[in-house]
């Protein structure tokens, strides 16, 4: 024992510098000795060599490996006062992708001329005279053809039976 005290002790301090330099926060630092200290004396009689430094600093570093890749797996530790409502409980996304599925069909649906219209003017953010001028129409048109297409879209969206599809020669009756 007194062979263990007299190689191991001298080490300490370099030991919590190296653990320091590792983790980055002194309590883990001081903790992760602690735990290379206890693995040390445990299993005292197993080292192989007579460097006893190197063995322990290799127990150190391979302890700090472990413990990094175990808190990069369990993310960062917040307490629980400390956080708000919206970081624990988030709103569901399945409506979500069903309402974008839903308009996407229903923007399928819209004749050619008035979803290439609402897709530049909505999605690409184009002005209506920029419109005009990559469609190589009056800028009325456009508009005109916009309207339409918005009103034919909220139809679709709100009743998707009450709007004949393209291609279809069949009408509903009431």
């Amino acid at each position: 024992m007194d062979d263990l005290l007299s190689q191991v002790e001298p080490m300490i301090p370099a030991l919590r510098r190296y653990a320091r330099g590792l983790i980055h926060d002194a309590v883990a630092a001081d903790d992760l000795v602690q735990d290379c200290l206890e693995r040390v004396i445990s299993h005292w009689h197993r080292r192989r060599n007579d460097d006893a430094r190197t063995w322990v600093f290799a127990i150190l570093h391979n302890l700090a490996v472990n413990r990094l890749r175990q808190a990069s797996r369990r993310g960062e530790h917040v307490r629980i006062d400390d956080i708000g409502e919206g970081f624990i409980a988030h709103k569901p996304t399945q409506e979500d992708g069903l309402t974008k599925a839903d308009v996407m069909a229903a923007v399928q649906r819209l004749p050619e001329e008035q979803r290439s219209v609402l897709l530049l003017v909505s999605v690409e953010d184009l002005s209506y005279a920029q419109v005009a001028e990559v469609m190589a129409i009056p800028i009325g048109t456009v508009m005109s053809r916009l309207s339409r297409g918005r009103e034919r879209l909220r139809q679709i969206l709100e009743d998707p039976a009450s709007v004949a599809r393209p291609g279809s020669h069949l009408r509903r009756v009431k």
